[in-house]
């Protein structure tokens, strides 16, 4: 799995967006941050709870100049099926059929066949910032990774916990 200070994989992928098939090109999102977070598979249990909830969230990380981009292994189709579903997503919806790019994070499960519930945060350089995966049976929490956005833009030390308007630590400290 790639780790804070790795350079991402770029992708060019098709895509679920706003109803329609487009494309997604990490090298065209000019957002300050890239959130990425992959999930095993569409019309499943906990995935929805996820997607519905970064969806949910979308202004919020949006004016956290956050892109959002969702991963699966799922073809468009199936992207396109399951987000009118859930009542439509505003955010690319990536279609990884193969796994490459869930291979290219580190993040495919060999025995499954599917990516882990994996999340990276990438800088403006496109480097990772912050990576973080977890089983498959237990959902992330979008407003923990929301709280990481926050945190990260601030550039400063934040400690555990940390909300806007909380106090930073020293400014003499790398850590």
């Amino acid at each position: 799995m790639l780790k804070p200070g790795d350079p991402a994989p770029p992708f060019d992928l098709e895509c679920a967006l706003d109803g329609r098939i487009a494309r997604c090109s990490l090298a065209k999102i000019s957002s300050e941050l890239v959130l990425i977070f992959f999930y095993p598979r569409d019309f499943s249990f906990i995935c929805p709870t996820e997607v519905t909830g970064f969806n949910k969230a979308l202004k919020d990380f949006n004016a956290e100049d956050t892109t959002i981009v969702g991963v699966s292994i799922d073809n468009v189709d199936s992207h396109l099926r399951w987000a009118r579903e859930l009542g439509g997503v505003g955010y690319a919806m990536l279609a990884d059929p193969g796994g490459s790019l869930a291979r290219a994070y580190g993040v495919f499960d060999d025995t499954e066949k599917v990516a882990l519930r994996a999340t990276f945060i990438l800088d403006r350089k496109r480097k990772v910032v912050y990576a973080v995966s977890c089983p498959l049976n237990v959902g992330r929490s979008v407003v923990e990774t929301l709280r990481i956005v926050r945190a990260l833009r601030t550039g400063q030390l934040c400690p555990a916990d940390w909300t806007p308007g909380v106090e930073f630590g020293p400014t003499d400290r790398d850590f």
